[in-house]
């Protein structure tokens, strides 16, 4: 199989089909809630009753058990309707299903979680990014503390930014530097680490939402800071605890990274169809009733842009086919170069797109200045560009010779 002939079954086609319904109705109200800065709640409502939100929870746990190649597909659909809406889904797939892949028999707390995503429409994200140290994947230490009670129990404090969806989480998954005095003096046993990640429901006192969320792009994700204070959670909240680390999982996990790059391939997409309908529909009096589709220049930059969704194209869903077909050797580093590649690409995309529509692309009625303002995001989105090359350039480094052949 190739992403030429994707979808081939059945439930594949139904996927699509549901994806790109969904994407018709979210890309008639995008432009609204756009402008408006605001959260579209209704989409998430239509989400659920289509059963959208538990794509990565497996199937005897009521959800559709979908393929990281199928995840792929419909989020780059999803996404050329309503790029915020499908990154915050993004973010929800991922989480939801690292919390349940790989392992047999689950904690109560994570199967009630299932069981609030099927039944419910819950949705799950991480809040890990704060204001002091900026995203925890530069390696900044959490002021976001969690502190163990004589009882096992726990209290956090602190701030999280960045929390993109915050308006439809019910769960997060906080990191917290770890304090243990309380479970010292009890006498508890010793933790195995000064860091933690833990799992906190929205409906917990000391747990609020401040709107801060206010930026140029990405405006509907509802990114805004999570507030945590005095929130007091039982022992089972420490995910680390619950879910101990397995390293064949863990090494595995890098792979979800190919979900985020399709929002971004998406948002290419979108550009590039509306790039090729203001070509075939524009016809100014000076080319007597042709389209402006029929001048060189225009057509260079059609094919310039044709040629980097083809690649963009390639390299995702050709990593996402391999990986979903034999998941046992994940290279991070080449998971980092899809979204390195599928983010600036689609920068260069827009910027094409806008070229061929000219002026009009800046009209706040062309989506081409919302995709222009939205892909973005990207960049900030790890791994970041930097990370991603330097993983790549250690790769060659390393063994200059064997990824050559």
């Amino acid at each position: 199989m190739s992403f030429l002939s994707y979808p081939r079954t059945a439930e594949q086609k139904q996927l699509l089909e549901t994806a790109a319904s969904l994407a018709d109705r979210f890309a008639e109200r995008a432009a609204r809630y756009d402008w408006e800065g605001r959260f579209p709640v209704e989409n998430f409502k239509d989400l659920h009753e289509a059963g959208y939100l538990t794509l990565s929870l497996p199937r005897e746990l009521g959800g559709q058990g979908a393929s990281l190649l199928d995840l792929v597909h419909a989020q780059y659909r999803l996404a050329q309707g309503d790029a915020s809406t499908a990154l915050v889904v993004t973010m929800h797939l991922m989480h939801s299903g690292r919390l349940v892949e790989g392992r047999g028999e689950l904690p109560p707390v994570i199967e009630q979680l299932c069981r609030d995503v099927v039944e419910n429409g819950a949705m799950i994200n991480s809040a890990v990014s704060e204001p002091a140290t900026g995203s925890p994947s530069r390696g900044g230490r959490p002021q976001t503390t969690a502190r163990r009670q004589p009882d096992g129990s726990w209290r956090i404090d602190g701030r999280k930014t960045f929390t993109t969806g915050s308006h439809a989480l019910s769960y997060f998954i906080v990191g917290c530097s770890i304090e243990d005095a309380g479970g010292a003096e009890a006498g508890l046993p010793a933790l195995k680490s000064e860091r933690g990640n833990f799992l906190v429901p929205k409906s917990v006192e000391g747990v609020r939402i401040e709107d801060t969320w206010n930026t140029v792009g990405m405006r509907e994700t509802g990114s805004n800071d999570l507030v945590l204070e005095g929130v007091h959670l039982g022992a089972e909240a420490y995910l680390d605890e619950q879910l101990p680390a397995i390293p064949s999982i863990q090494t595995k996990q890098g792979v979800w990274g190919l979900v985020l790059a399709s929002v971004y391939l998406g948002i290419a997409q979108a550009a590039r169809d509306e790039a090729v309908r203001f070509a075939r529909s524009r016809r100014p009096n000076s080319l007597k009733q042709q389209s402006i589709a029929t001048v060189p220049h225009i057509q260079d930059k059609i094919g310039r842009i044709e040629v980097l969704l083809l690649e963009s194209k390639a390299s995702l869903f050709g990593l996402a086919e391999h990986y979903s077909e034999d998941n046992s050797n994940v290279e991070s580093a080449l998971v980092g170069a899809v979204k390195y590649l599928a983010t600036n690409n689609a920068i260069e995309i827009i910027d094409l797109s806008m070229r061929v529509a000219g002026a009009a692309s800046l009209a706040l009625s062309s989506p081409l200045q919302r995709y222009y303002r939205d892909i973005r995001a990207g960049l900030h989105n790890p791994p970041m560009d930097d990370v991603a090359l330097a993983a790549l350039a250690k790769r060659a480094l390393e063994d200059p010779t064997e990824h050559a052949k």
